[in-house]
């Protein structure tokens, strides 16, 4: 949008800039709106550490997690392809397929996640071929900042291009012997920069789409300096509108993990008051040490089905916030 700049050429991959922990990374989520599944997948390159983060995530209609974690040496940024894993531009803006042929591990309870040697020993591991095209259904939000002192999505020391897209999906998906092809839609966005999960303090984050027509993007963030910060935009009518407000009310369970979410958001012409149910979640985690301390995160990935004006929609609910002794810093908020 205006205050960023954003070319064809930004939909491939950038020279790595000189920070060890440089990131270039894309994601895409897809749903079927009918049977209620779907998931997430990502590639991001960290080309000066000489690896990639694979990551798949998907929600299956028993609710199982079909899920991998991977870290394929990679010596480039020139290109996402790495571990099974590969994303292609066919036309700048408008359709990118995202494509992943290896293993799955197939989660029964996500309790398994907690204990990550539980997870690896007890999951039973399956073929996995997928391919999502995505072709845009919204314009694109966002880019590179246009002057130093330009604040980003999700913070400078965290990413400093982003962009994003609602989209509709066409997805092929065999798990194991099964067949889940559908028609759907969801979200994908790309970003590039300096990237650690623990230079985000806390945030939540909402990436759902309710058709070709509307959806949101909505994030409230504390980067490091402890700064509570809202961004996004609503997607109402083929147009985005950015955001003025954002209030986020959470229900949770035991586990400290959300069950149940209330947004209100307020953008120059509409106001919206959108309730959220948490279908499933996958309580995710990233350790990472940085000079002599180790620093730990919560990744809460939930699966939602979310309701505006009489409307249902899917998408992804992501929590990501450090841990203080365990406890996620922000939770009960």
């Amino acid at each position: 949008m205006s205050d960023y700049l954003l070319t064809p050429a930004d939909e491939l991959t950038h020279v790595p800039g000189h920070e060890r922990h440089f990131n270039e990374s894309v994601y895409t989520n897809a749903f079927d709106h009918e049977r209620r599944f779907g998931g997430w997948i990502r590639l991001g390159n960290r080309a000066n550490e000489g690896y990639a983060e694979l990551a798949v995530c998907l929600f299956l209609p028993d609710g199982r997690l079909a899920l991998q974690f991977l870290r394929p040496e990679i010596s480039s940024n020139e290109r996402f392809n790495a571990g099974g894993m590969s994303y292609e531009v066919e036309r700048a803006h408008e359709c990118v397929v995202m494509r992943y042929q290896g293993e799955v591990m197939l989660v029964e309870d996500r309790a398994w996640l907690r204990k990550p040697k539980l997870m690896f020993d007890k999951a039973e591991r399956v073929a996995c071929e997928l391919e999502w095209r995505h072709n845009g259904c919204s314009p694109i939000y966002g880019g590179a900042p246009t002057r130093p002192d330009q604040q980003t999505m999700f913070g400078r020391d965290f990413s400093l291009g982003h962009f994003n897209q609602h989209t509709a999906v066409a997805s092929r998906l065999r798990i194991g012997a099964e067949n889940y092809d559908f028609t759907g839609y969801g979200w994908r966005d790309h970003s590039w920069g300096p990237r650690l999960w623990q230079n985000i303090l806390f945030d939540r984050g909402f990436y759902v789409s309710f058709g070709a027509d509307r959806g949101f993007t909505l994030l409230k963030i504390a980067n490091q300096d402890g700064v509570v910060r809202r961004a996004g935009v609503l997607f109402i009518d083929g147009q985005y509108e950015t955001i003025t407000d954002l209030d986020v009310f959470t229900e949770w369970d035991d586990d400290k993990d959300p069950t149940a979410v209330i947004l209100t958001a307020r953008s120059a012409h509409h106001s919206a008051v959108i309730h959220g149910r948490v279908l499933n979640c996958a309580p995710l985690s990233n350790r990472r040490q940085i000079g002599d301390e180790v620093m730990n995160s919560r990744i809460a990935e939930a699966f939602t089905e979310f309701e505006w004006d009489g409307r249902k929609g899917y998408g992804m609910t992501e929590y990501v916030e450090r841990l203080n002794e365990g406890v996620p810093v922000a939770w009960p908020l």
